[in-house]
């Protein structure tokens, strides 16, 4: 059987215990896809949306969502983030790829802020762009590397 962490024995919800971890460096890497009908990515492409350039006010939304993590996933541990970048991949005129990178010097890793990232930016794409385009979708929020800490480095195979 799994064991999985936030549970203590009695299947209670806990907090993990880290106070006996080293602190270390840890990162961690999420991504997201936006589909979008192509006029509205060309829209957001040449920063024609009436509500602004709605990369750079999702870059910043994803950026305060890494730094809420813990006011919003109830067993995350506040951490003390050193860096969080959050850039965009054309992949074609209807999709875009979010990419989220976040570091720390902690004793627990960085996945939840990486994946919370992308995921707040998406929603923001898709909250200034929803007047155009009611079919949107956000796809694919996964985690793509992480290094530091007990278990080692990941890496998603391609």
């Amino acid at each position: 059987m799994i064991e999985f962490s936030h549970f203590d024995e009695s299947g209670a919800s806990r907090m993990v215990d880290t106070s006996a971890k080293q602190e270390t460096e840890r990162m961690a890497r999420a991504s997201a896809i936006v589909r979008m009908a192509p006029e509205v990515g060309a829209s957001v492409r040449n920063r024609q949306v009436t509500k602004g350039n709605v990369l750079e006010v999702a870059r910043l939304a994803g950026i305060l969502a890494a730094k809420k993590t813990a006011d919003l996933i109830p067993l995350c541990h506040p951490i003390p983030l050193t860096s969080v970048a959050v850039d965009y991949q054309w992949l074609d005129e209807c999709r875009l790829r979010i990419e989220s990178r976040v570091r720390c010097i902690a004793r627990t890793g960085v996945e939840m802020e990486a994946l919370v990232a992308v995921a707040l930016a998406a929603l923001t794409v898709y909250d200034m762009c929803k007047s155009a385009d009611r079919t949107m979708t956000i796809e694919c929020i996964q985690l793509e590397e992480k290094a530091g800490g007990r278990t080692g480095h990941f890496v998603r195979a391609s």
